[in-house]
């Protein structure tokens, strides 16, 4: 779309978000999105709020104005669901959750699942990323390009979630190369042999999660899974093991994709505003202001797959959304709002120095990874996998550059990287 001629009758945001100049960047036809079209109806009947506060509205209001899917409806928005493993795992994921089942599940999961748990991973994370360094600097010292993609970005979380939850590295890197056939599978657009596919890799990591919950439940360590499965004495209640295959399938497919690409994207801002280096040489209030930026102007999910039903009929912005509507948010524009953050297009640490996780100087929040009872459960752990490796690469890489420009996966919804292409300045 040539967003200078675009008129207010776009017809579908979604289709125009898969085009190859929105892949490329999305950001101009975000903007305009945001100012003409802000409560846009597309055309399949999907209602896309682009809006800071329309979707933080949204978001909070998740479990009381809006409500996850029913069968039928899931049913509906899926077709295939009756016969696709791959559609029924991911119903059954926390995401497509209300109270109270999401309550209790979110509860079990949190009690072992801690922020405390998470930073005691520190010091594995940053042996893990002063190793991948190691591994990348002969090539790279021999002035020969580098994917950082692949050799980093991709690598750090997989190896971080074998060490969270006692999986063998080999094993690790068998399961994730199937994310990608199965997150495929799951695209609004996916053929029946791509599902087919799919649904064949989730077949193989449900028996390997079936088979790794035995194998915990009778010779328990002190990784997460153990945990999970364990028993506690001042709680009777625990996870089925139905209800925690479901919940590391879910982690295994949100877990990689988007903090690989929020490392790529921190590189690519490391590459492109050296002057905002300085956050990552000295203290860690420094780095974490880095971190926020780097979430804040470039989210790795675009917009919301999950579906989030209105339960009345409301209006916004002059818009109706009638009752039983599928509304989605478009997290990136909304994160480039300026009436949320003063100019948006600008990358400025600054906003977030000093301050709670997620909040600006300014009290506005970051919605990359969501807001209120569906906030995502992972995001220390993205924090601190981030924290942990960018003053590193920064160090141990001065004057790291970009060899090529980097290519992009062709996602509607997913800002992420097929390669990062880098190289050292002589």
């Amino acid at each position: 779309m040539n967003v200078p001629e675009t008129t207010a009758a776009c017809r579908d945001a979604f289709a125009e978000l898969a085009s190859s100049d929105c892949i490329r960047d999305p950001y101009p036809f975000m903007r305009w999105l945001r100012e003409q079209d802000p409560v846009h109806r597309a055309e399949s009947g999907l209602f896309l709020l682009s809006r800071h506060a329309d979707i933080h509205w949204a978001l909070k209001a998740t479990g009381d104005a809006f409500r996850g899917p029913t069968r039928c409806e899931l049913a509906r928005y899926f077709p295939r669901a009756a016969t696709s493993l791959s559609l029924n795992l991911l119903a059954s994921t926390l995401a497509m959750k209300d109270p109270p089942t999401h309550t209790r599940l979110r509860r079990l999961i949190s009690r072992d699942f801690t922020i405390r748990q998470i930073d005691n991973l520190r010091p594995s994370i940053a042996r893990i990323v002063a190793a991948r360094l190691d591994g990348m600097a002969p090539a790279l010292e021999r002035r020969e390009v580098v994917d950082l993609h692949r050799e980093f970005a991709l690598a750090l979380p997989m190896l971080v979630f074998a060490e969270l939850f006692g999986l063998p590295r080999d094993d690790m890197f068998g399961l994730a190369a199937g994310v990608g056939v199965i997150v495929e599978g799951l695209g609004p657009h996916a053929s029946d042999p791509q599902l087919a596919a799919a649904d064949a890799a989730s077949a193989r990591v449900l028996a390997y999660f079936g088979d790794l919950i035995q194998r915990k439940r009778t010779d328990p360590r002190q990784d997460i899974v153990s945990m999970l499965v364990g028993a506690h004495d001042d709680d009777a209640d625990t996870l089925s093991d139905a209800e925690l295959i479901s919940m590391l399938w879910g982690m295994l497919l949100g877990g990689f994709a988007t903090t690989a690409a929020t490392i790529d994207h921190a590189v690519l801002a490391m590459l492109a505003y050296p002057e905002q280096r300085h956050w990552l040489q000295g203290d860690a209030v420094g780095v974490k202001a880095f971190v926020e930026e780097v979430l804040r102007s470039d989210a790795p999910v675009l917009f919301s797959p999950t579906p989030r039903i209105a339960q009345l009929d409301m209006e916004l912005g002059g818009v109706v959304i009638p009752k039983n509507a599928d509304v989605r948010v478009l997290i990136a524009a909304g994160n480039r709002d300026p009436d949320a953050f003063a100019d948006p297009d600008r990358f400025d640490p600054a906003r977030f120095y000093g301050t709670s996780p997620g909040m600006s100087t300014d009290g506005k929040i970051t919605l990359s990874f969501g807001h209120g009872i569906h906030f995502c459960p992972g995001a220390h752990l993205a924090r601190v996998q981030l924290a942990e490796c960018l003053p590193r690469i920064q160090a141990r890489f001065p004057t790291l550059a970009l060899a090529e420009q980097p290519t992009r996966e062709p996602s509607a919804f997913l800002r992420t990287f097929q390669a990062l292409p880098v190289r050292l300045h002589a």
